[in-house]
């Protein structure tokens, strides 16, 4: 059993205790980051970038671009692996699938 589900069955507290809160305080969501130590690896240097107001900025931008469609083609159109294999093979299924999403596009902009 985990600690969650000990903490709900004893009803103590509803929140799990390792679970991190979604909304900072102020103080601490606009404070400046610390510097980057040079010898981290490539998750802190990642976690670093996402805290400054810079990456915040352009990781937000993901949401209204690229990132939406991927999750169309893959929740909606089913497409969760390539059903063919090698490199011509998997970029004609991808084109395939690129060109429903576009007509796909169209038909909602048209409607």
């Amino acid at each position: 059993m985990t600690t969650c589900q000990l903490v709900r069955k004893q009803k103590f507290n509803h929140s799990c205790p390792g679970r991190k809160k979604h909304n900072q305080p102020l103080d601490g969501r606009f404070a400046q980051s610390e510097p980057l130590p040079e010898n981290s690896d490539s998750t802190s240097k990642m976690r670093h970038k996402l805290k400054t107001d810079r990456g915040r900025e352009l990781y937000a931008k993901r949401k209204s671009t690229v990132e939406p469609v991927f999750g169309i083609i893959k929740h909606v159109m089913g497409l969760r692996q390539f059903l063919l294999r090698g490199f011509k093979a998997v970029s004609g299924e991808w084109t395939l699938v690129t060109m429903a999403w576009n007509i796909k596009r169209i038909f909602a902009i048209q409607a």
